[in-house]
């Protein structure tokens, strides 16, 4: 049994073992960002990885940016990339041991690399950090291959059976602007705490 912990991550970095890894912020995450006018949104980056999306809301102007991840390497590597990082805040930390509050959760493969087990305290957790009206945005894989390692799939039915106690769905649908090699197999979702 693999144990998804913070040493199995660091592996993963070290190995250089990191798939969900694109070297840039995917499309459908920075046309999303592109379509966000208030630069002052506090927002959250759970399980970020070397968040090339962190560095796109620097770019735009964005001065309230946490990025999580538990691992060490990957918030090392994106401090290696910035010069300046006074207008984000990088945080080594478990998604369900933290605590705060924003406007915004931007999800980029954190929830596909999460054990079935976690998926429902996922939203309750992303509901509990969010302000009134907060959202939580992104993608999410949209394929039910039984895997044993992530990235972990799902559907539509199960991720709006999870996500309904804690958020109103504003969009879940068919991701038509996905990075070539997740073509079919991303679905693009924005949520809004209930």
């Amino acid at each position: 049994m693999i144990v998804l912990d913070k040493h199995y991550w660091e592996n993963r970095c070290i190995e250089n073992s990191t798939g969900w890894d694109l070297g840039h912020a995917s499309r459908p995450i920075k046309e999303y960002i592109d379509s966000l006018i208030n630069t002052n949104l506090k927002i959250l980056i759970p399980g970020a990885g070397n968040s090339y999306e962190a560095t796109y809301l620097l770019k735009l102007g964005f001065t309230n940016v946490k990025v999580l991840d538990i691992a060490k390497i990957p918030l090392q590597n994106l401090e290696d990339r910035l010069q300046d990082t006074s207008q984000i805040h990088l945080v080594q930390d478990n998604f369900f041991n933290h605590q705060g509050s924003y406007d915004l959760i931007i999800e980029q493969t954190f929830f596909c690399a999460l054990e079935f087990r976690f998926r429902e305290s996922y939203f309750q957790k992303a509901s509990q950090l969010l302000n009134k009206n907060g959202r939580l945005a992104g993608v999410l894989f949209n394929f039910d291959q039984e895997r044993t390692a992530p990235p972990y799939g799902g559907n539509k039915e199960e991720y709006n059976k999870l996500s309904s106690p804690y958020f109103k769905i504003i969009k879940m649908e068919n991701c038509n602007n996905s990075e070539p090699s997740r073509q079919g197999k991303e679905l693009f979702f924005k949520l809004v705490k209930r």
